[in-house]
């Protein structure tokens, strides 16, 4: 006869002749989803076919731009221009040092 039990998050079997003990390792890290790409000629260049549902995740469609990023993890493809960003914060920036200029002006 075989019994399962638990002792200090291991189990063990228990058999009359011998005590067997299994270890089981569970891990949880996340799984990353991850889509392989091939590079292919595109006339001079090379280029990758990104499948539907990558497109769709990215929220983008033929003729859209995608940028690539460097980061301390790596590359990143992503729709939204990092510089853009930073030139909105200068805007906001200005317009709030002008307040008063720009109210003034747009009368």
């Amino acid at each position: 006869m075989v019994r399962l039990k638990t002792e200090n998050g291991q189990f063990v079997v228990d058999r009359s002749e011998q005590n067997i003990i299994i270890c089981i390792i569970i891990s949880f890290r996340p799984v990353i989803p991850v889509v392989k790409l091939k590079i292919r000629a595109v006339g001079t260049s090379a280029g990758v076919i990104l499948p539907k549902e990558a497109l769709a995740h990215l929220g983008v469609r033929e003729g859209d731009e995608l940028f690539l990023v460097e980061g301390p993890d790596g590359y990143k493809v992503t729709p939204y221009d990092p510089n853009f960003e930073k030139q909105i914060e200068s805007a906001r920036k200005g317009m709030d040092t002008y307040r008063n200029t720009l109210r003034e002006l747009a009368k």
